[in-house]
C-alpha cells in the first residue's frame, strides 16, 4: 500500500513539474486581477505568464458561464490551485475583451480577401465624364454584368498583390498582371526557399455601388452608381456582389497545432507596403488553413542566419559576405529572433497576423517558427 502511495505521489509530482516547465508563470504575477474596459487578453495573459500564447493551458472555464471562453470587464481573475486561472463573473455590462484591439485589425477583417483567381470577375472599363478616378455619387461603367438586375449592390475591389514563394509578393497593374522588376525581392534580402508556389491574389475593397442600368449585351457597359466615401475607383477595378462575409471577432492566443516545417512559413508583406514592421503592424504570411493554421495561432519571427566568409582560416571563394547559401569558405550564422505575431484572419494558403511584441523589426522574408523556438 505504501509503495502504491509513493508511486502515485511520484507520478503526481512529475505531472506538476512537467506542467510547470511548459507553463512558466510571470515572476510578478498577481494573485487576483479585475478585468477593465480596454484590456486585451494578450496583455492579461502576459500578467500571469511569461508566454501569453499558453493561456489556454491555465485558463479554467467556468461551467456556470454561458460562454466560458469570453472574459468581460468586471470579471475577477484569480490564480488558483495548480496554477489555474479561474474567474468570478462580473456584471456583464460591457462587451467581452479580445486578444487584440479590434481597431488594429478591423480593416483587414472587412476589406481584404485572398483568392486564387479574379480575371473572370466583371471590371470597370470607364468612368463618368471620362474621369481618371471616381467617387461617391459618380458613375462607373462596367463590363461583364449580363444577367444582373438593376438595384443589385456590388463591392468594387482592386487586385493589389500576387503572393507566392520564393518571391513573396509582386505588385499588379490595372489589368491584374505582374510587372517585371516590381515586388519586394529587389528591395530586400530574401532567403532562399525550396518552395516554388503561387499562393493567391489579394483583393482590397475600394468602394460600394448600386447597379442602375444593365448593358444589353457583352459589348455594352452597365452603370454602377458609387455610394461609399472610401477610395477612388479607377479603370481595371473588379466587382463582386455585396454579401455578408463572416469572420471571427474573438481570438484566443495559442501555439500552433503542428510544428512548422523549416523554411516553410515566411513573412510575405507588411502593411502599408513597408518592408519591416513592429508591434501592432499587420503582416501577411505564407501559410493558412491547409497548413493547420487557425485564428489565434502564435508564431515567433526570425531572421534566417546569413553565410559569411571566414577570412581568418582561408581565402574567400566569393566576394559576397552575406550569401544566401552555405558552401565554399563560408560560415553559417545562427538565426536571430525578431518578434511574436498572432494570426487573426486565415485563408487557404495565406494568413494575416498582428505583430504583438518583439526586440527588432520583423521584415519581409523572415521565417516563422513555433513560438517557443530557441
Amino acid at each position: 500500500m505504501l509503495k502504491h502511495i509513493r508511486t502515485v505521489a511520484a507520478v503526481a509530482l512529475l505531472t506538476v513539474t512537467t506542467y510547470a516547465v511548459g507553463v512558466e508563470l510571470n515572476g510578478s504575477h498577481p494573485d487576483t486581477y479585475v478585468v477593465k474596459k480596454g484590456d486585451t487578453l494578450w496583455d492579461i495573459s502576459a500578467r500571469f505568464l511569461k508566454k501569453p500564447w499558453l493561456w489556454p493551458e491555465i485558463w479554467q472555464a467556468n461551467p456556470q458561464v454561458k460562454n466560458p471562453h469570453l472574459i468581460y470587464p468586471g470579471d475577477v481573475l484569480s490564480l488558483a490551485y495548480l496554477d489555474r486561472v479561474t474567474a468570478q463573473p462580473g456584471p456583464r455590462q460591457e462587451a467581452p475583451i479580445n486578444a487584440v484591439p479590434l481597431a488594429d485589425v478591423e480593416p483587414f477583417l472587412k476589406n481584404l480577401n485572398v483568392v486564387d483567381s479574379f480575371k473572370e470577375l466583371p471590371y470597370v472599363v470607364g468612368l463618368e465624364d471620362n474621369r481618371l478616378r471616381a467617387t461617391t455619387g459618380q458613375q462607373a461603367y462596367v463590363l461583364g454584368l449580363q444577367g444582373a438586375q438593376s438595384g443589385q449592390r456590388y463591392m468594387v475591389v482592386r487586385p493589389t498583390v500576387q503572393y507566392g514563394q520564393p518571391k513573396p509578393s509582386s505588385d499588379l497593374n490595372l489589368r491584374g498582371d505582374t510587372t517585371a522588376g516590381m515586388g519586394n525581392l529587389w528591395k530586400e534580402f530574401i532567403p532562399t526557399s525550396d518552395r516554388d508556389e503561387f499562393l493567391g491574389y489579394e483583393l482590397a475593397k475600394v468602394n460600394v455601388g448600386t447597379l442602375t442600368q444593365v448593358g444589353a449585351d457583352a459589348t455594352q457597359a452597365s452603370i454602377l452608381r458609387l455610394e461609399d466615401s472610401g477610395r477612388e475607383v479607377r479603370a481595371g477595378d473588379r466587382l463582386v456582389p455585396v454579401q455578408a462575409n463572416p469572420y471571427d471577432l474573438q481570438f484566443i492566443p495559442h501555439a500552433p497545432a503542428t510544428q512548422p516545417a523549416p523554411g516553410h512559413l515566411r513573412v510575405l508583406a507588411v502593411t502599408d507596403t513597408f518592408t519591416s514592421g513592429g508591434p501592432r503592424d499587420v503582416i501577411a504570411i505564407s501559410g493558412g488553413a491547409r497548413d493547420g493554421i487557425d485564428n489565434g495561432t502564435v508564431f515567433s519571427i526570425w531572421r534566417s542566419g546569413s553565410h559569411v566568409n571566414d577570412r581568418v582560416t582561408g581565402m574567400p571563394t566569393s566576394r559576397k559576405d552575406d550569401a544566401l547559401k552555405a558552401g565554399g569558405n563560408r560560415v553559417s550564422l545562427p538565426d536571430e529572433y525578431a518578434a511574436h505575431a498572432m494570426v487573426f484572419r486565415t485563408f487557404d494558403k495565406v494568413s494575416y497576423a498582428l505583430i504583438m511584441e518583439g526586440t527588432k523589426p520583423a521584415k519581409v522574408g523572415y521565417e516563422l517558427k513555433h513560438p517557443d523556438a530557441q
